[in-house]
């Protein structure tokens, strides 16, 4: 009995802590570590040890910089910064693991249960849902504004034109075929079209001839090419009105000036027939180039002394060149503020071309105000504050809002009245005299000779792109980033969208660098995706596929440590190759080689100088051809030196041996 009991009391302690032990094994915070605190106590050495290593590295202007500059040097600190890469990857991986279990124990300890998501296919979106109203002024208001700045679901303007948008990779053509005020004709069709049959039946060389027809072949093209009123801006002459002070003329006020809004041939012809009764109106764009590839002119703004004129551009864009007949009166001034932009938006969409035209924006540079942009003039001389909320708007919207339309009109509605105090202004700081006005005149007629360019594209397109973003890729991720260039440019010329649409720029980048291999990394280098990278992701995976399959060069940076007239580190091909008159130029240095022998009949002092002087090598040496091998004289005494010296043409100075 008692030994059965002492043998069940033996028994009894191991039954018990059995099932400890199991617990103890269960609750172990991490594999190695039974809580949280050994698990910090064994990371903090890792840390402080890498701290160490952190702080020995090499500060600027030490002795690294000159290890740096040796090649093999840069391939181990090449291979040692992948590994560590490399470790560190392994590092966010297990941090990423540590963090979601915390998250997960955390949300188990407070008693909330995270719900299970469905899966979604890659590239799903949720709706977005505004949940804070912190900021909102008012709820119908933000609604509106909410909805006026972004539009995704209007219709396409496009679709509505006459004439097809040409997105094509050729050089743009002006679109004016009538020359209203025109001193010189514009060239008919027929001159544009070449000639080329060769007259056989004429005594004429068939050189000369070739060249005439191709010096009027060129003729013809740069005629067409040009621009239109080029003969009339150089000869045009700055009306007088303009070189006196100006009686300024007090505005409307907004609210009681009347504001017509033409989408009409009718209502156009007869706005044409009152601008030819003013000598100056305003005028102002509104472009929209988001959802273009081109981008397309949405409304234009046209006020005069009396009234403003809203024109819906986008109605009647196979009509505006009728305003030609007015927007190229020398006699009426267009005023204009910050012209550079539309100038090229006339020419493009309208056919449009002005001349005399004053740019209130380069009469503000001139006066040195401070800030050259319409808001601040209009605070200056009108004590307006323009509301800029609908600068950026989409202004494809039809109907437009009345907010927008009141937007619209204060574009120009105080122009006018901006334009007579600059000149005045002008006029009392070059002391009465109209020098700055005709300054401010001469560079907005420089202005309107500016032609409009479309964007071409070239095989080393992407290259400028490149150069401003300032990284540095391998030929693979180069190699990506020009077939995504080439992709989003296509694509944005077929569907008429712009390229920061299809693709912006930071994420072509991010792919280009990332270099993923499955489609679902291409989208996670988006946020948000945009349509078009959805629907052509298979197109986009094929792309990163073949940039992949270039072999991989890893661009080893050059060392700028060296000065330009060290030629040390230069490789054979920097030289020249003398080898064609090597024979004539070792003949005359062999010269020196025979003078170099001591005569015998030479003096002590003499021979001692002698040999003091062929001590000193002849700094062009290392550029001609000479024996294969040069054997020292000491090689007879001393057999086991280095004394072997080649010298080669086809070997580079920075590999040749010394003895």
């Amino acid at each position: 009995m008692a030994a059965s009991s002492s043998s069940a009391a033996t028994v009894n302690p191991s039954d018990h802590s059995s099932p400890a032990e199991e617990t103890e094994e269960e609750t172990e915070f991490c594999r190695g570590f039974k809580d949280a605190d050994a698990f910090v106590k064994h990371g903090l050495g890792a840390v402080v040890a890498a701290t160490k290593a952190s702080a020995a590295l090499p500060a600027a202007g030490d002795e690294f910089d000159l290890y740096r500059s040796f090649p093999a040097f840069q391939q181990f600190c090449a291979a040692q910064g992948d590994r560590l890469l490399h470790g560190y990857d392994l590092v966010v991986d297990s941090n990423d693991a540590v963090l979601e279990k915390v998250g997960i124990l955390l949300d188990e300890a407070s008693g909330v249960s995270r719900t299970q998501q469905p899966v979604m296919p890659a590239g799903y979106q949720p709706p977005k849902i505004v949940v804070s109203s912190w900021n909102r002024r008012g709820g119908e208001r933000r609604e509106e504004t909410f909805h006026l700045l972004h539009a995704k679901n209007i219709q396409r303007p496009q679709l509505k034109f006459k004439d097809k948008v040409d997105n094509s990779n050729t050089p743009f053509v002006s679109r004016i075929f009538i020359k209203p005020n025109a001193v010189k004709p514009l060239p008919s069709k027929n001159e544009f079209e070449c000639n080329t049959e060769r007259p056989e039946d004429l005594d004429v060389p068939a050189a000369l001839v070739d060249f005439i027809h191709q010096q009027r072949t060129k003729e013809h093209v740069d005629d067409m090419f040009s621009h239109p009123y080029q003969y009339e801006l150089d000869h045009v002459v700055m009306p007088e009105s303009l070189k006196c002070k100006p009686e300024v003329q007090m505005y409307k006020p907004l609210a009681e000036s009347t504001c017509q809004f033409i989408n009409t041939l009718d209502d156009l012809v007869a706005l044409n027939e009152k601008l030819a009764k003013v000598s100056e109106f305003a005028v102002d764009l509104e472009h929209h180039s988001y959802r273009s590839f081109l981008g397309i002119t949405c409304l234009m703004q046209i006020s005069t002394r009396e009234e403003d004129f809203l024109i819906d551009t986008l109605e009647l864009r196979s009509e505006m060149y009728i305003l030609n007949e007015t927007f190229t009166d020398p006699a009426i001034v267009k005023v204009f503020h910050g012209a550079d932009s539309d100038i090229e938006w006339l020419q493009k969409d309208f056919g449009l071309y002005v001349v005399n035209m004053f740019d209130t924006h380069h009469a503000a540079r001139c006066l040195n105000l401070g800030r050259n942009s319409l808001d601040h003039l209009l605070k200056v001389y009108c004590s307006v504050n323009s509301d800029k909320r609908y600068q950026l708007a989409d202004w494809r919207i039809r109907p437009l809002p009345d907010e927008m339309l009141k937007y619209a009109q204060a574009d120009t509605h105080y122009l006018l009245y901006v334009y007579d105090r600059v000149r005045a202004a002008l006029y009392d700081t070059s002391n009465s005299q109209p020098t700055l006005i005709q300054q401010v005149w001469a560079k907005s007629r420089d202005l309107s000779l500016k032609k409009y360019v479309k964007p071409i594209f070239t095989e080393d397109s992407y290259m400028e792109l490149y150069r401003k973003q300032k990284k540095s890729f391998n030929t693979q991720q180069l190699a990506a980033f020009r077939l995504l260039y080439a992709w989003r440019d296509k694509l944005g010329r077929e569907d008429d969208e712009s390229t920061g649409y299809v693709l912006p720029n930071h994420m072509m980048m991010k792919i280009a660098e990332e270099l993923p291999k499955e489609p679902q990394g291409i989208i996670a280098c988006c946020n948000p995706t945009p349509a078009l990278v959805r629907q052509q992701i298979n197109e986009l995976h094929q792309l990163l596929k073949q940039a992949r399959e270039t072999p991989l060069l890893k661009v080893c940076p050059q060392p700028t440590s060296f000065g330009p007239h060290d030629i040390s580190r230069s490789s054979e091909s920097d030289f020249l190759d003398l080898s064609s008159f090597g024979c004539y130029v070792s003949f005359v240095f062999e010269e020196e080689e025979e003078a170099a022998a001591a005569p015998a009949h030479l003096t002590v002092a003499q021979q001692k100088a002698h040999s003091i002087m062929g001590s000193f090598e002849n700094p062009f040496r290392m550029y001609l051809p000479s024996k294969d091998i040069h054997i020292s004289k000491n090689a007879k005494y001393d057999p086991s030196s280095k004394i072997y010296e080649v010298y080669s043409p086809h070997i580079p100075p920075s590999c040749r041996g010394t003895s």
